[in-house]
């Protein structure tokens, strides 16, 4: 399944990222205030949502990954979140602030599908409510490499090696980053599981979304470079963050 994450990516993804980077936990906290809703879609395996349930904030979660849901509610027992597609997500309340963090959103290549995704977010939110998330550039395009190589290799906590092969193509019309991924588990030499994965991203250019989220009923839109909320003026950035107002 295209962007899965599975049982060897979702315990590499735990090795390497354990807790959320300070600067952009801190930047999506600035939004936040106790008294508010909060919905984190794609919340992965928690290292943002369970900060925020740590300094008690009403926050819910939703991810695709029952792996990454399953690591989620090992930290936080007591979470609510949900396990499915963020378009079949049903929710009796609406939220005022909603959040999408490290760039996830670029996971959507699909730009019909990545429209309603954006569209639900817009309807989930209440009046004068938020939605901030981060995409991806085309300034961090990869190198196109046919063959399978070796980028990362980890150990686990029983003493095995995970290992990530992958290569890249990136497709100059679509600006789809094309990552086909293989995890492999070994003890020493002999392998005991192997995982594939068919990881795609979009990579944006400024001014290529912005039109589309006013269009669905933002009311400002405010493209940033950096949890310091510089404003964005060209494309030489390693990501956009967009803050967006109903």
């Amino acid at each position: 399944m295209k962007n899965y994450y599975g049982c060897l990516c979702t315990e590499m993804y735990e090795i390497l990222h354990p807790n959320a980077p300070q600067d952009e936990l801190k930047f999506y906290l600035s939004y936040a205030e106790k008294e508010m809703s909060i919905l984190e879609p794609l919340c992965g395996s928690g290292r943002f949502l369970v900060p925020f349930l740590e300094r008690g904030f009403n926050i819910r979660g939703i991810d695709l990954s029952t792996e990454m849901i399953a690591k989620l509610k090992e930290k936080a027992p007591n979470a609510i979140v949900s396990q499915g597609d963020i378009l079949d997500y049903v929710s009796e309340e609406k939220y005022n602030y909603i959040f999408i963090s490290s760039g996830s959103v670029s996971l959507f290549t699909d730009m019909e599908l990545c429209k309603n995704i954006l569209q639900k977010m817009k309807d989930l939110l209440k009046k004068g409510g938020k939605f901030v998330f981060a995409v991806d550039t085309v300034a961090n395009r990869c190198p196109n490499g046919l063959e399978y190589k070796t980028s990362i290799s980890v150990k686990t906590r029983e003493g095995f090696d995970l290992i990530l092969k992958g290569k890249n193509y990136y497709d100059e019309k679509t600006h789809t980053q094309f990552s086909p991924s293989i995890y492999e588990l070994y003890d020493r030499t002999k392998l005991l599981q192997q995982e594939m994965m068919d990881f795609q991203t979009h990579l944006y250019e400024l001014g290529e979304i912005e039109q589309y989220l006013r269009d669905i009923g933002f009311t400002k839109v405010n493209v940033y470079t950096s949890y310091d909320k510089v404003a964005a003026v060209n494309n030489y950035a390693d990501m956009f963050l967009y803050e967006c107002s109903i």
